[in-house]
């Protein structure tokens, strides 16, 4: 920076060579919102600015890690599948109860966030040089793909889709994008940050505590109405959430029904089918005959809402043995309904292994409804509810 020419003492920018300036556009076109005193609120400043971004930042950092958590554990690359963790028990709940939870809590903070510095739009000229319109884009996208992202997953919670693109796969590049967007603008902006990160920076403001108050108490109020569906001790106050845990049949939610796949009336004569070195096949009153076990796990949705049952049924692992696969071996579970992005699941080492996954005939004391997966559907812990297989007719040793 240097001194005005002109002896005023007002800082002026450094042209850099390789920052060309660029024209400024003519003088009649500043009207309306582009006027100079158009804003006039003290809010539209740094230090608000800041401390409001600082909070969206943790949540939009913390949604994209426990999102990325999801996405491997639904689809891992062929290295990752045999390290996955099949504990805690409740990994998958906490991590993507986290999830929504920071998402839905972004939405009150980016509102908060582009009122605060939405006058930036109309600052004249509307590019200076190179870099500051190629800054001034990277916000729009940044921008831009923070809110498609915070649309698209609320709406995912309410199971509504209504783009034509899959919502998965955009749902995770645009969180690459939005994350990357994010840590662009950060080390842009990071004197402008750290100037006024500390309140001894700027000036008290009394209108500043009343906004980043109502901020917090939107940002609150979003979280404890919502969180029940993750937060069982939260659960009384789960109002606007979309799902309860706690309502369904046999006092479960459903994600897919059965009549949606297909699988309202099983087949006469319905057989599991197990194929290993020594392949065979049991029918319902068989599978009813070999030990059985009962384990408390979680069922949790890539939706956020998450509930504990009690399921009864038999060891994957005990199905496999008698199939002749020895210790460590992986499956591939198919299930009855014809069609579905999940019909097929491939279940790595460690969760067969473990001795709290059921091919599971039973929850809370019943035997299944078909909503549920009847006559038989996988259990196992750590694992998104879209890989909890329903309607299980195969089970295949794959390695």
């Amino acid at each position: 920076m240097e001194t005005d020419p002109a002896d005023s003492g007002a800082p002026v920018r450094r042209r850099r060579r390789y920052d060309p300036s660029l024209p400024a556009p003519p003088a009649f076109l500043r009207r309306g919102p582009l006027r100079e005193g158009a804003f006039t609120s003290p809010l539209h400043e740094p230090r608000t600015v800041v401390v409001v971004g600082r909070w969206l930042g943790l949540a939009v950092l913390l949604c994209f890690l426990t999102g990325l958590t999801s996405h491997l554990l639904q689809d891992p690359p062929g290295w990752l599948a045999p390290h996955l963790p099949a504990r805690p028990v409740n990994g998958y709940r906490v991590t993507q109860g986290l999830h929504v939870i920071s998402g839905l809590a972004a939405i009150p903070l980016v509102g908060a966030k582009l009122w605060a510095v939405y006058p930036r739009l109309f600052e004249w000229p509307p590019a200076r040089s190179v870099l500051h319109a190629l800054e001034r884009i990277g916000i729009a996208v940044l921008v831009a793909a923070v809110l498609m992202e915070l649309f698209t997953g609320l709406l995912n919670t309410l199971q509504w889709y209504p783009w034509p693109f899959p919502f998965r796969q955009t749902h995770f590049w645009l969180g690459w994008l939005a994350t990357g967007g994010l840590l662009v603008h950060l080390s842009v902006k990071a004197p402008l940050i750290a100037a006024h990160w500390w309140r001894r920076a700027a000036p008290a403001l009394a209108q500043r505590r009343a906004f980043l108050a109502a901020t917090t108490a939107a940002v609150g109020t979003v979280t404890l109405v919502t969180a029940g569906q993750s937060v069982p001790w939260l659960r009384a106050l789960d109002l606007l959430a979309p799902r309860r845990p706690d309502i369904g049949p046999q006092g479960l939610p459903v994600n897919r029904t059965a009549a949606q796949a297909g699988t309202i009336t099983v087949p006469a004569g319905w057989r599991l089918r197990v194929d290993g070195p020594r392949p065979y096949e049991l029918t319902l009153t068989e599978l009813g005959e070999l030990p059985q076990y009962e384990v408390e796990l979680p069922i949790a949705c890539v939706e956020g809402w998450s509930a504990t049952a009690r399921w009864g049924g038999v060891r994957v692992s005990d199905l496999l043995l008698r199939a002749g696969a020895p210790a460590g071996s992986s499956a591939r579970i198919t299930s009855l309904e014809a069609e579905g992005p999940y019909r097929v699941m491939e279940m790595p080492a460690q969760y067969v292994d473990d001795p709290l996954s059921l091919l599971a005939l039973r929850v809370n004391g019943e035997v299944l409804t078909a909503d549920h997966g009847f006559p038989a559907r996988i259990i196992a812990p750590n694992r998104p509810g879209v890989l909890q297989t329903k309607w299980v007719t195969r089970i295949e040793v794959t390695a």
